[in-house]
């Protein structure tokens, strides 16, 4: 489940629902604690940076691996990422061509990726990295899979959304957490807090006791001028649409109407219909993520009038230390380093 589709309980105090699903969270618990416990998870002979989340849904990694690319870039890094691939289709490692390939058949986050680096997606992450290797990469950041333990890392860094934080602390299905929050906590090296807000403060204390670090960024929209002051229809289907539309307003947008589809939604041509003619007959700019735009891309009919009407809203990750993004990077190579003397 993600975002919008999470049920309303898991981000309210413990009540009825989470108490019942408590058994089921126990179970759900000592499995992940046990694949996070794997003894020798395979290994690729560059320096490994795993960019993870705590809970189900979305926190920023995809803007955040996009930053760190940059970063290993200004290293001299030639950088590539590692991700399943929403919906993990592709079983064998496929190097996405964002020019080619579809949200359909790679999914939303792995096409954004790829317009930053190198990007190969599959079922088995070690094999994807070997694959980029191959092809000239001597950087790993893998995009999600710090719970599976399925490649070895060097460093793990866990994005947590300070607007939302881990809800009500309870593990699936009972709460959002993938895992117990102690047990995240001891494989996790950093934690960066994207945003504002004090949601995510048992994190940061469960951080500061693990003497883990806590980094700070926040997510930078581009091109907010051109529809700054209007009246907009504001859509998406991402996990948090509630951010998209806050930021909005935060930027001087005048949110009209809203419609939030569910996470990674596919658009129908129905949608797109019901979109441009609520826009057309009310005078409203169009207006979307970069996540959702690029699900319209390769479409004809409906979903690329839909598209061409779209004003569309990228975001970036700013460290609020820049210093951090270098850190993260060092700290990185600095433990492959050691891996490798230590055999």
């Amino acid at each position: 489940m993600a975002g919008s589709e999470a049920p309303p309980f898991w981000y309210r105090p413990p009540g009825l629902q989470a108490r019942l699903l408590w058994p089921a969270s126990l179970v759900y618990g000592g499995i992940a604690r046990r694949r996070m416990d794997r003894a020798d998870p395979p290994a690729v002979d560059a320096p490994v940076l795993c960019i993870g989340n705590l809970t189900v849904g979305g926190t920023g990694k995809t803007p955040t691996a996009i930053a760190l690319a940059r970063a290993a870039e200004r290293h001299r890094y030639r950088p590539g990422i590692v991700s399943r691939g929403y919906g993990g289709g592709h079983i064998r490692p496929h190097r996405v061509d964002p020019e080619t390939d579809t949200a359909r058949s790679v999914g939303d986050e792995a096409l954004l990726l790829a317009r930053a680096a190198p990007t190969v997606i599959g079922a088995n992450r070690a094999r994807n990295a070997q694959m980029l290797i191959d092809a000239g990469c001597d950087f790993i950041i893998m995009d999600d899979g710090f719970q599976s333990r399925s490649l070895r890392t060097d460093h793990a860094l866990i994005t947590l959304d300070a607007r939302r934080g881990i809800g009500n602390g309870r593990v699936i299905p009972a709460g959002p957490l993938r895992a117990p929050l102690r047990d995240q906590m001891r494989l996790a090296d950093a934690v960066l807090r994207i945003g504002t807000g004090e949601a995510g403060d048992q994190v940061v204390r469960a951080a500061a006791r693990a003497g883990k670090p806590v980094m700070q960024a926040h997510l930078q929209p581009a091109n907010v001028r051109a529809i700054s002051g209007r009246q907009v229809l504001a859509y998406c289907g991402i996990g948090d649409p509630g951010k998209f539309y806050e930021t909005l307003h935060h930027y001087g947008c005048m949110l009209a109407a809203t419609r939030s589809f569910g996470d990674h939604h596919m658009f129908t041509e129905a949608d797109a219909r019901a979109l441009v003619g609520k826009a057309e007959a009310e005078g409203l700019e169009l207006v979307t993520t970069e996540k959702d735009f690029v699900r319209l891309s390769h479409n004809e009919g409906p979903l690329a009038t839909l598209r061409q009407r779209t004003h569309v809203l990228p975001v970036s990750l700013v460290f609020e230390t820049r210093a951090d993004a270098e850190h993260i990077i060092a700290a990185t190579e600095r433990r492959y380093h050691q891996r490798r003397i230590g055999g």
